[in-house]
């Protein structure tokens, strides 16, 4: 599943559409995307794993799921769940989720909850893990309505940095530790877009997919966490356990 990250440069690379009209729309989706055409591309949002296409009264939504793609003046051979052809090109969408949201689109959206967003509010989370002290921060640093954007990888490798055993309990975390894993949240997330756009995110992975810790030079261990049960990749020796 694309994190937070990989929808920021997806809606870089799509720049080039802003202001043009849709001159044709196809695609599998049962949403009334017959609407687009002839319809002004206003702007390109995003928040979290949400990529957003926003027109005057209206926007789409796309979520790329765990398999979903894009293609950009080009086509895949499988039929796409939106086809969008302007004047100067075409965007197209497949193996996503595809929702029409009505009216102003930031009526739909806390931006200051998206990690990536430059109204970010680290206090906004910090306020939210105090209200889930039970949680395994594991399952918390998933949660799209604390930390949009955030996917498994940035989980893995933000824990990593913060020495956090996946498994701890939220309200047993020390508070510094709490308030420096709401800021590598954010500042990790900036570090995987500059890699990813380098072709070289995979190059800086310390934790996740690893066999040893880089650290302590022990095997890591992988283990499906928390109520989602997700990978984690984590050291016992040096990430520490907090129950």
């Amino acid at each position: 599943m694309p994190e937070g990250p990989s929808i920021v440069i997806l809606k870089e690379e799509v720049m080039q559409f802003e202001g043009q009209k849709i001159t044709a729309v196809s695609g599998t989706s049962s949403e009334a995307i017959e609407r687009l055409k002839d319809k002004t591309i206003l702007s390109f949002k995003t928040w979290g794993k949400h990529f957003l296409i926003c027109f005057e009264d209206f926007s789409i939504k796309i979520h790329l799921l765990m398999f979903g793609t894009y293609r950009i003046n080009e086509r895949k051979e499988a039929k796409p769940r939106l086809s969008l052809v302007m004047p100067k090109g075409e965007l197209n969408f497949y193996t996503c989720q595809i929702k029409i949201l009505e009216g102003n689109v930031n009526d739909y959206y806390d931006w200051s909850i998206d990690v990536m967003n430059e109204n970010w509010n680290p206090s906004k989370a910090k306020i939210q893990l105090e209200k889930t002290p039970e949680k395994m921060i594991c399952d918390v640093l998933l949660d799209q309505n604390i930390f949009s954007g955030v996917g498994n990888i940035i989980k893995n490798e933000v824990l990593y940095r913060c020495y956090i055993h996946p498994e701890s309990i939220v309200g047993k975390i020390p508070q510094d530790d709490i308030d420096q894993l709401i800021s590598e949240c954010s500042v990790y997330s900036f570090e995987f877009l500059y890699w990813k756009k380098k072709f070289e995110l995979k190059k800086h992975w310390l934790a996740y997919t690893k066999k040893t810790c880089l650290r302590c030079n022990v095997p890591i261990h992988k283990k499906q966490t928390g109520n989602g049960k997700r990978r984690s990749f984590f050291c016992t020796n040096c990430q520490q356990l907090y129950l």
